[in-house]
């Protein structure tokens, strides 16, 4: 039976500070061919969960540049997997506000306001909480300490995540 475990933020948070302007050799550099940043927010949230799914086709995990889930690399995918509504090994998500995000979550963007097509990980959200005090950090396009203000943006979604499932 799953329970449901604390999220190490501060790793993860330690991890995008590393790894915001690098790759990992551990992990295959998607930049070429699409993007990099929901593996690298994958990355990050693995840092916090030490854990992985390895459902095919429906978890989340890594294993190399050909054997991963979808919700690894693709934005909607990793969303649909951390809102899910069955527990299942690995970080779990929820919808939330700008106010209840913590260094950590993540943000997804849309810049055509019809696909999602970004996620960067929170590693600082200032008070008052706005997008000039949210700062992310994100691959395809590097960025550590980028405030969420700086994005040009048509839709925006935060996730919180309240624990991990092991």
């Amino acid at each position: 039976m799953l329970q449901l475990t604390p999220y190490d933020r501060a790793a993860a948070v330690r991890y995008a500070h590393e790894w915001a302007y690098g790759r990992n050799p551990r992990y295959y550099d998607y930049e070429a061919i699409g993007g990099d940043c929901t593996n690298f927010a994958s990355q990050c949230l693995y840092a916090g969960a030490r854990v992985m799914d390895y459902t095919p086709t429906f978890g989340w995990y890594y294993l190399d540049a050909n054997r991963k889930a979808p919700a690894w690399t693709g934005v909607p995918y990793l969303y649909n997997y951390l809102t899910r509504s069955h527990a299942a090994a690995g970080p779990a998500a929820r919808d939330t506000s700008i106010f209840a995000l913590e260094p950590g979550d993540l943000v997804q963007l849309s810049f055509d306001g019809v696909s999602w097509a970004h996620t960067p990980v929170v590693v600082a959200a200032g008070e008052p909480r706005s997008y000039e005090n949210l700062l992310v950090a994100a691959h395809s396009v590097d960025a550590d300490y980028r405030p969420l203000a700086s994005y040009e943006i048509a839709g925006v979604r935060f996730l919180h995540v309240f624990g991990v499932y092991k």
